[in-house]
C-alpha cells in the first residue's frame, strides 16, 4: 500500500517517534530519574507510550481494577468494575470510591452511593473525569453527567451485556453491542472494547479491527497526501503489516513490547502522538483537524515511581527490563527532527 501513497516527511518520524518512546519507556525501567531522551520535543511534552497498554492509566486498570488478585473474575463484575472505571478514566475517582464504599462490584454496589460519592468530589472542587476522551453525556434524564453515565451502566447491567458480550464471536461484534448504548460514539466504543479485551471477559486478537479517532485521522493527513478513498483503517493495518520492514529501512532497533509488536490499536494511538509531535517538528505540514499547538507539557515532578509492568496474561509477556542504548549515543535510533 505505501509505495502508491504519497508520503510526508512525517512519515519518517512516524517510526522514529515510535522506536524512540518506546526506548524511553525502557530507560524508565532501568533508570527513575533520567533524562530519558535527547530529543527537545519528547523532553519538553508529555505523550502517551508507544504501546497503549502500557500507559500509566491502562496499567492500573489492569492490574488493580481487572486481575488484582482479591476480585472476582465473574463476567458481571469484570465488565462492571472495567466500564465504571473507563467512564471516568481517573485513577484518583477510583481510589476515592473505593475508600468510601469499599471495594467495588456490582453484587454490592449501590449506584446511588457512588453518585452521591462523586457529587461530594465535585462540590469540594475535584475533577472526576479525565481528559483523555470525550465524554458526551447520554440522555438518561439526570441533571448531572455522572448520574447519566451510572445510569447508562445500570442499563448495561440490566441488559445482560456482560453476557453478551462473553458469548461474542469477535471483537468487531463485541464492539457493535457496547456501540448500541446512548453516548457512546464509534471511536470510545472501540476503547471500551480494546479495555475489555484485556481482561477475562474477551479474548480477541486485537489485530483484527480498528477503529481510528480524530487524533489519529489528523496523523495520517500529516504522513500521507492523497489517501483518497481508503479507510483509514486500511492504513492503520498497513502500518502494522509493515512495522519491521520500515524499522529496518530506516535502520532503528525496536523491541516491541518485552517481545510483542505493534498492535492496530497502537499504530492508531501512534498517528495521534506523531499529529501532536508534528505541530511543533513540521509546523508547515497541514493535517486536518488545523490544531498548531500541543496542551500538554512534560512534568518531571509528576514523576513517581512505578510497580512493575503487568500485561494481561494471557498475552505470555515477560515484563523484566531489557537493556537499550543509554540517552547519550550515536546512530539513527536517535530523534534529532528540528
Amino acid at each position: 500500500m505505501f509505495p502508491s501513497l504519497a508520503q510526508t516527511e512525517v512519515f519518517d518520524s512516524y517510526w522514529r517517534f515510535a522506536a524512540e518512546r518506546l526506548a524511553i519507556y525502557y530507560r524508565r525501567l532501568m533508570d527513575p530519574v533520567g533524562p530519558w531522551t535527547d530529543d527537545p520535543i519528547l523532553r519538553e511534552y508529555r505523550f502517551t507510550n508507544a504501546f497503549r497498554a502500557a500507559d500509566r492509566v491502562s496499567q492500573y486498570l489492569i492490574r488493580e481494577v481487572q486481575y488484582r488478585q482479591d476480585r472476582s473474575q465473574a463476567p458481571m463484575e469484570v465488565f462492571f468494575r472495567t466500564v465504571l472505571f473507563k467512564l471516568f478514566n481517573r485513577i484518583d475517582t477510583w481510589e476515592a470510591l473505593e475508600r468510601e464504599l469499599g471495594p467495588l462490584s456490582w453484587q454490592r454496589a449501590q449506584l446511588e452511593a457512588v453518585s452521591g460519592v462523586l457529587d461530594r468530589l465535585i462540590r469540594g472542587g475535584r475533577r472526576v473525569y479525565s481528559a483523555a476522551y470525550i465524554m458526551p453525556s447520554p440522555a438518561f434524564g439526570h441533571r448531572c453527567k455522572y448520574s447519566n453515565h451510572l445510569a447508562m451502566l445500570a442499563r448495561m447491567m440490566d441488559d445482560g451485556l456482560p453476557g453478551h458480550l462473553a458469548g461474542a464471536r469477535s471483537l468487531r461484534s463485541a464492539y457493535e453491542m457496547i456501540l448500541d448504548y446512548p453516548g457512546i460514539g464509534p471511536f470510545l466504543a472501540f476503547q471500551y472494547t480494546i479495555d475489555l479485551n484485556y481482561s477475562t471477559l474477551l479474548n480477541f486478537d486485537e489485530a483484527d479491527f480498528v477503529v481510528a479517532g480524530p487524533g489519529a485521522l489528523d496523523g495520517i493527513a500529516k504522513c500521507f497526501t492523497n489517501t483518497g478513498s481508503l479507510d483509514p483503517s486500511q492504513v492503520i493495518h498497513a502500518m502494522v503489516e509493515r512495522q519491521e520492514e520500515e524499522f529496518v529501512r530506516l535502520g532503528l532497533v525496536f523491541q516491541g513490547l518485552f517481545g510483542r509488536r505493534l498492535q492496530p490499536i497502537d499504530c492508531q494511538n501512534l498517528f495521534c502522538e506523531i499529529s501532536k509531535y508534528a505541530r511543533v517538528a513540521y509546523p508547515n505540514v497541514g493535517g486536518s483537524s488545523g490544531r498548531t499547538r500541543i496542551k500538554q507539557r512534560y512534568r518531571a515532578a509528576a514523576v513517581v515511581a512505578s510497580a512493575s509492568p503487568y500485561f494481561p496474561p494471557k498475552w505470555n509477556l515477560k515484563p523484566l527490563p531489557t537493556a537499550v542504548t543509554p540517552v547519550t549515543r550515536s546512530g539513527s535510533a536517535q530523534l534529532s527532527l528540528l
